[in-house]
Formats: C-alpha cells, structure tokens, sequence
C-alpha cells in the first residue's frame, strides 16, 4: 500500500486555508499535516515535521512565500505548488522554472492538475531542479526596504511595506496609507521609491505610489489620465506619464488613444 503523503497548507487568510483543506479532504492519497499563517512559521514547521507538498501562498506579511523557499534547504525541499491572487511577478518565475501554481481564485480542476503534477514529481523521487534554481536565483535577486521607521504615539514603529496600501508624497515626507491609517515617514517619495520593490510597488502619478495588488479597477479619466480604484475603495490618480507603463505591467490592454 502507497503510503500517504503529507500536506502543509501556509495562506495569511484562513478561508484560503480552510478552501485547501476541503479540497485535499476528497483525496485519499494524501493528509493535512498542519498549517501556517505565516512564512516564519512555515519555514519552522517545513524543517521540523518534513512535508512531502506545501500549499504556498506567495503574498504574505513578514516572509513572502519566495522567502520561504529561499531560507529551505535545497537539498530537501518539498514539493511546492504555489498559489496567488496576483500574477505577475509568479508566472513569469514560473514560467522560467516550470514549477506549478494556482491563481486565486482557481477550480477544484485546476487545483486536482496542480496535486496530480505534484504527486507525479514525489513519486518520481527526484529533486525538483527547477525549484532549486528558483532558491538559487531569489537568493541572487536584488535586496528591497521591508520595513520603514514611522513615529506614531509618541515612539517609532517599523511599519510593514506589505500593508501599505499607497504611498503619496508630502514635501520632504511620504505619507503612508493603511487602510483607514496613515504614517509619515521622512523621506522624499523619489527616495523611497528607489527601495520599493518594482515587482509589488509602481508609480501612478508624479506624487503617488501604489501597491499592485491593491488594484481591483481602472475607469478613464479626462484627458488620457484614469482613476485607479484600490481595494479599499480609495481612488487615485492614474496619469498619462505613468498609465503605459501600468498597464503593461498588470496586462491590462491600453484603451484607445
């Protein structure tokens, strides 16, 4: 008898979590052995109890699921599937490294293919090569700011870039928005900008910065400029300067001059 393979589910939203579990439940092949909601947490738990798959959510608070793989040991590394809401910085690795992933929000087909691939590179009991490249190429990747000093009450917080929603310039400081919140940080938004990842972070006016996955639309405006829409239903201010180049890199198609 095939024994079962152990699954490790590791998502920051529980519902996520929970779709995963009742999906593998209908799997007779395989078991849960636990979950994470955090890439921390993951790597601890990947070391500690071996899974042969992990369900790894790429945007996490903290440690990304890119930064879990990069601190695993690449001579034992799980099968992974990895699994995002947002497109465009995975498929492009995915597509150099031939590892495979579930876009949110994906089928109960889409995701049975994903453990069926994973399954077929267990059972072959061969070291995924192109998901050590991948380790290898995001230990070489380019370094960008995390964190960013803010004073709030009185001390100073380091304030977690992965929960800004959009970043506007104010004279010498930059004011940071999360949700209904906002910091300031010293610092001019060109400054900062230069420290932003270029893959999670983009600039949509002369005095505005966003974070590409907070996008949910894009509505034209007057004069070739747009609106752009984030999920917290803020609105900014696409403009004609910078509207090529978002659109190019969210695969959005150009509307008409």
């Amino acid at each position: 008898m095939t024994p079962k393979l152990g699954a490790l589910i590791v998502d920051d939203e529980a519902v996520a979590r929970r779709r995963i579990r009742r999906l593998l439940a209908t799997d007779p092949e395989i078991f849960v052995i636990g979950e994470c909601d955090d890439g921390d947490a993951a790597v601890d738990t990947i070391a500690r109890e071996h899974p042969d798959l992990v369900f790894l959510d790429i945007q996490m608070p903290e440690r990304d699921g890119f930064a879990v793989v990069e601190a695993l040991d690449p001579a034992a590394l799980p099968a992974i599937v990895f699994v995002t809401a947002f497109d465009r910085y995975a498929l492009r690795a995915f597509d150099v490294h031939a590892i495979d992933y579930l876009l949110k929000p994906f089928t109960p087909e889409r995701f049975r293919t994903a453990v069926q691939r994973a399954k077929e590179r267990i059972q072959g009991r061969s070291l995924d090569s192109g998901l050590v490249s991948l380790a290898q190429a995001l230990r070489d990747r380019p370094r960008y700011a995390s964190r960013v000093p803010v004073k709030t009450g009185g001390k100073i917080v380091l304030l977690d870039l992965a929960a800004v929603d959009w970043i506007e310039a104010a004279d010498n400081y930059v004011r940071l928005h999360v949700g209904t919140r906002e910091y300031l940080h010293r610092e001019t938004l060109a400054a900062l900008e230069k420290q932003l990842d270029p893959e999670r972070f983009a600039r949509v006016h002369r005095s505005t910065i966003v974070q590409l996955d907070r996008i949910v639309e894009l509505h034209p405006a007057s004069h070739g400029d747009m609106d752009v829409v984030l999920r917290s239903g803020t609105i900014v201010s696409l403009s004609r300067t910078f509207r090529d180049g978002l659109l190019a890199i969210t695969g959005r198609p150009r509307p008409p001059a």
